[in-house]
């Protein structure tokens, strides 16, 4: 249910683009964005770090969108949100030594200091290589091509890499004792 809620505005977008146009899909992207985080304020649940700052990004880039009537700053926001994502995961090693997905997984995960070093170390890379994917895509191919990336492609490859993910975690998860 966390996964449709996260997805509600990247669906919204993709329909609205295919009833309409870019435009019209940036317009209901930030509504829903904006929506989606008066709902949880609402019900008063948590509004993580990553939502606000997607929030952030889609009215900045989505509002320049609308203003300049140019497609370039919408197919640019996923590029800059992954950048941020991978930056943030290495500032954090390199700068203070940690690793942020412990702080994210942790309370979900016990596990060995190196394997959150690789894992840190590949959602960071994941995330470097989902920015200059989307770039291309979006430079490369048609907006009708990189509407359905940004919906198909980018969803099919994150799962294809948490999925990955787990069969490398699983190594190190200790079944629970009776």
């Amino acid at each position: 249910m966390k996964l449709l809620f996260d997805l509600f505005p990247i669906i919204l977008f993709f329909v609205a683009y295919k009833l309409v146009d870019i435009y019209a899909a940036t317009a209901v992207a930030i509504a829903a964005s904006f929506a989606q985080i008066g709902w949880l304020k609402l019900r008063a649940k948590p509004i993580e770090p990553m939502q606000w700052t997607s929030l952030a990004i889609i009215a900045v880039f989505g509002g320049l969108t609308l203003l300049w009537h140019d497609e370039t700053f919408i197919k640019w926001k996923p590029t800059v949100l992954y950048g941020l994502f991978a930056l943030v995961l290495a500032g954090g090693r390199l700068f203070f030594g940690r690793d942020l997905i412990r702080a994210v997984m942790g309370k979900q995960l016990s596990l060995p200091d190196p394997v959150w070093a690789r894992l840190n170390l590949a959602w960071m890379l994941f995330f470097a290589v989902m920015a200059v994917l989307n770039i291309a895509v979006a430079y490369s191919f048609s907006t009708d091509a990189w509407v359905n990336f940004k919906l198909f492609g980018t969803l099919g490859l994150t799962l294809v890499f948490v999925i990955a993910q787990g069969f490398y975690l699983s190594r190190f998860l200790e079944e629970e004792k009776p």
